[in-house]
């Protein structure tokens, strides 16, 4: 049954308003976002098209716009709003506690959601205070899959320009391994030897993957 055949009450956006986003099964909520159909195919049955296409929401979430532009009836407002929503709850949840870096599990949890989902290598800097609370929490983007070198200078900069005198380091590894490569135990040791000589405090530098994350 198309939306606009049924009753308004049932219609998605009423029974979010009326009832909750919890009543809605998640091609109605992608529906809400889609906004609407093409010719012949309503919102909900492109909505469920669209994740069949991706695989499921994990996949959906780290689709860029220009792959969801190769599903049939999506055009660039409608994969814009729905990476621009996905991005949105990344950042969102980068935003909620821990504040404060008390240990490593502090740093990985600051830096997942800034970093879990991408295709492509990410570098997150955590800038604090000498008391370890957060400054500040910086997303720099580098290079391809598992390629870039973290730009020491860049992270140091980023640690300056905040008042930092304390920092950690994470990135992805969009392969799915957590194992370090030479060059991410090299850059360890330059981030260290860089910080003792700017009188900074190196807190740590990690690898997270969509599933784990480790210390380098």
């Amino acid at each position: 049954m198309r939306v606009k055949d049924l009753a308004e009450r049932d219609r998605p956006r009423e029974r979010l308003l009326t009832t909750g986003h919890e009543a809605l099964a998640d091609r109605e909520l992608l529906a809400l976002l889609i906004g609407s159909g093409t010719p012949g195919t309503d919102a909900i049955t492109l909505a469920v098209k669209v994740i069949e296409t991706c695989g499921d929401l994990s996949r959906l979430a780290r689709a860029e716009p220009h792959e969801l532009l190769t599903i049939p009836g999506m055009g660039p407002a409608k994969a814009a709003r729905v990476a621009a929503a996905f991005q949105l709850a990344r950042r969102a949840e980068s935003s909620i506690p821990p504040r404060k870096i008390r240990g490593s599990i502090d740093v990985a949890d600051i830096a997942a959601p800034l970093l879990r989902g991408h295709r492509t290598e990410r570098v997150v800097v955590i800038v604090c205070d000498p008391a370890g609370n957060v400054i500040r929490s910086v997303q720099l983007t580098e290079g391809g899959t598992d390629r870039s070198l973290i730009p020491v200078r860049d992270v140091l900069r980023t640690v300056l320009s905040a008042g930092g005198t304390a920092f950690g380091v994470a990135h992805n590894h969009p392969s799915g391994s957590a194992d370090p490569s030479p060059s991410d135990l090299q850059v360890t040791r330059k981030l260290a030897e860089a910080a003792d000589t700017l009188g900074l405090r190196f807190l740590d530098h990690l690898i997270l993957t969509d599933a784990e994350w480790r210390r380098v």
